[in-house]
């Protein structure tokens, strides 16, 4: 595994295991326990390496939940969704973010806890040290990125990487399955996407039809379509079906 790569892994176990004790279990974090790049264990850290640490988490934080998680799926599901409807600012981007960050965490949950206990547990109570931490840290999330990631990006990062086919997918490194992984959930996003445009599409191309035969043309179509589209998925309970179909799509 590459530095960089090793690095990353880290920072999103440190993440994902601090967000799970203090959501989930309501633990707290003891003033002699905090993170230390010592390689021995936690104990011993010093406050200033600490606050570097948690500096440079909340830097690489919006790329660690854009590359590791499922919300680049949900934020573009959502946005595909927000022009469908024709409304360009409702819901507004920090509402969208913010449900997403919501929903991120919801999937993200079962894999927050097991690299805390497999991991973080062990490594703040001192019995292994930071690199054997990344390593029993690394498995839940390699085998989330690889349930969702394609054979085919796979292959192709594999390639450019001019690295050895793997026996089995824990031999692929974490550096081809990353790339892989937000490749898949982009073409993922977009057909849903696509998929979700298309009826309210239908009914733009209905009330285009119908507003030119009349011969309203001085009124844009778009005036009519957007209230049908908008009282047409609140009659079916359109957030409910979508989030619900999103949520499956990841089980």
């Amino acid at each position: 595994m590459s530095l960089g790569a090793t690095g990353r892994v880290l920072l999103l176990v440190v993440l994902v295991a601090s967000a799970t004790t203090a959501l989930g279990e309501g633990m707290r974090p003891q003033p002699s326990r905090g993170l230390a790049w010592t390689g021995t264990g936690a104990a011993g850290g010093s406050v200033p390496w600490n606050v570097v640490v948690l500096l440079t988490l909340l830097t690489l934080l919006p790329a660690l939940v854009v590359a590791l998680t499922p919300f680049t799926r949900l934020l573009i599901v959502f946005h595909f969704l927000r022009q469908a409807l024709g409304t360009q600012t409702a819901p507004s981007n920090q509402t969208l973010i913010g449900l997403s960050l919501v929903l991120t965490y919801f999937l993200m949950q079962p894999v927050g806890v097991s690299i805390y206990n497999g991991a973080i547990e062990p490594f703040q109570r001192g019995h292994i040290d930071a690199w054997a931490a990344i390593e029993q840290g690394t498995p839940p999330l390699r085998h989330f990125m690889l349930k969702f990631a394609r054979e085919k990006d796979l292959a192709l990062f594999i390639e450019l990487a001019r690295a050895p086919r793997p026996a089995r997918p824990d031999d692929i490194p974490m550096r081809v399955v990353v790339p892989a992984y937000i490749l898949s959930e982009l073409k993922t996003g977009f057909q849903i996407g696509a998929a979700l445009f298309l009826p309210f599409l239908v009914i733009d191309l209905v009330v285009a039809a119908v507003t030119t035969s009349i011969g309203m043309l001085q009124l844009p179509p778009v005036v009519i379509s957007t209230p049908l589209k908008i009282m047409l998925f609140v009659m079916v309970d359109g957030w409910n079906l979508l989030i619900g179909s999103l949520l499956k799509s990841f089980a």
